[in-house]
């Protein structure tokens, strides 16, 4: 089955995002990136000014037909239809570049004697220029048979990431985790610019105010550890600090109010854990933190 990457050439059908960083990521790697096929024109031409070396084909099954690796670089719901519309030889490689689709949306070409695969980036890819240039380092979840997943670890190798070897059925808890700390940590950072924003800061003022200390959290954790990266008011039990955020946030937004009972409460372990947040004062957050908004104004 190993066959040196270099003398693979390697097609791309779907020519978004993903293909977008990764198709010059491998052409970077001196790998021989030959084809690429796209329904829509625009991002056909936006991968063929990336990788000029590539041929734009007017059909997917031509990518298939030159290439002997092929990344289907498309929507998830896509990858099993458009899988099974196309010719596969046993010589085929074949990879998707979902988190969460199981290799099973490949079957049909498994049938037809291809390795099939997965490779997934835990990259954000709203930006193929940013997203090329944060590849390095970041971790390429793999699932494969031995052979084939072994070419896939170097081929992560190759472009600076670090592989990680995925056991079947375990695809969509894993591509879930991930979005803790990118999707929803955006949607974090949202809530945090609306408040800044309700006393006349804009965006950019938050989001300014804002990363050095999504960078200090963030360093402090890689030195510490999840609980003794985490400083804050619940990590130090202070009861009369979350009362008053909760009053202020209850007034003004409930929502957020809500939001930041539940975020707390998850505080609670890793402050016991990091070992300055005594049990009875852990109780005696965790109580208020369950009184809903209208109990709070009562009880205050």
């Amino acid at each position: 089955m190993s066959t040196s990457l270099a003398a693979l050439r390697i097609g791309f059908i779907g020519a978004g995002r993903v293909a977008q960083t990764l198709a010059p990521a491998f052409a970077g790697a001196d790998l021989n990136v030959a084809a690429f096929y796209n329904r829509g024109r625009d991002a056909a031409q936006q991968l063929g000014s990336r990788v000029p070396s590539a041929r734009s084909m007017t059909h997917a099954q031509q990518v298939v037909d030159s290439c002997d690796m092929v990344f289907l670089t498309v929507s998830d719901d896509a990858i099993l239809p458009v899988c099974r519309d196309l010719r596969w030889e046993p010589r085929h490689r074949v990879v998707h570049c979902s988190g969460a689709t199981e290799l099973a949306a490949l079957d049909h070409a498994k049938a037809a004697g291809a390795s099939t695969g997965g490779f997934h980036p835990m990259q954000m890819f709203a930006n193929p220029d940013v997203a090329l240039e944060g590849l390095r380092g970041c971790t390429v979840g793999i699932e494969a048979e031995p052979d084939f997943r072994r070419d896939l670890e170097h081929l992560a190798v190759s472009i600076g990431c670090e592989p990680l070897a995925l056991p079947a059925g375990v695809r969509a808890l894993y591509h879930a985790s991930a979005y803790y700390v990118g999707p929803f940590l955006i949607a974090l950072l949202k809530e945090g610019v609306e408040l800044w924003k309700s006393f006349g800061a804009s965006e950019a003022d938050a989001l300014r105010a804002m990363m050095p200390l999504l960078r200090g959290t963030v360093a402090a954790v890689l030195d510490g550890g999840l609980a003794n990266g985490m400083g804050g008011c619940v990590a130090r039990g202070d009861v009369g600090t979350i009362l008053k955020h909760l009053r202020a946030l209850d007034e003004r937004f409930p929502p957020s109010g809500a939001l930041y009972r539940e975020l707390a409460l998850r505080n609670v372990p890793l402050g016991i854990e990091r070992g300055t947040l005594s049990a009875p004062r852990a109780a005696e957050i965790e109580k208020v933190l369950r009184r809903s908004s209208r109990e709070e104004q009562a009880v205050s």
